[in-house]
């Protein structure tokens, strides 16, 4: 399993690529590093790229992700934007999309990168 974080090349979000089997504790790990850069740069929005990246966790643990690991982190993460890519195929992150909306925070699948990008940068284009 393997993770980059980089800048977006506009500079106005973070993108998190993972590649391999994802779980509720690596994806703890890349989360609280991806945003830590966003706290440097003062941004909120994050492209998390899983386009090479499966799900195996358990339905427990993804829950648990949402709602316990994810509420320990301070606020500004808690209200961050959050654009999740995924391949089209792919639906192993679809209860973790439905658990972390459910437990309030702005998660959202998309299988079509440019799609992804306009919902992280929304509110910079009206």
């Amino acid at each position: 399993m393997e993770c980059t974080i980089t800048l977006s090349p506009d500079r106005k979000y973070i993108i998190q690529k993972v590649s391999g089997e994802i779980n509720r504790a690596k994806a703890m790990q890349f989360n609280q590093e991806t945003h830590a850069l966003g706290k440097e740069k003062s941004i909120n929005k994050f492209l998390v790229d899983m386009t090479q990246a499966r799900n195996t966790d358990t339905a427990v643990n993804n829950y648990q992700f949402a709602y316990k690991d994810m509420k320990k982190m301070p606020k500004d993460v808690r209200n961050a934007r959050i654009a999740t890519l995924v391949s089209p195929d792919d639906h192993s992150h679809d209860f973790i999309e439905t658990v972390s909306q459910n437990s309030g925070l702005n998660v959202k699948i998309f299988r079509d990168r440019d799609e992804a990008i306009r919902y992280l940068l929304k509110d910079q284009q009206e």
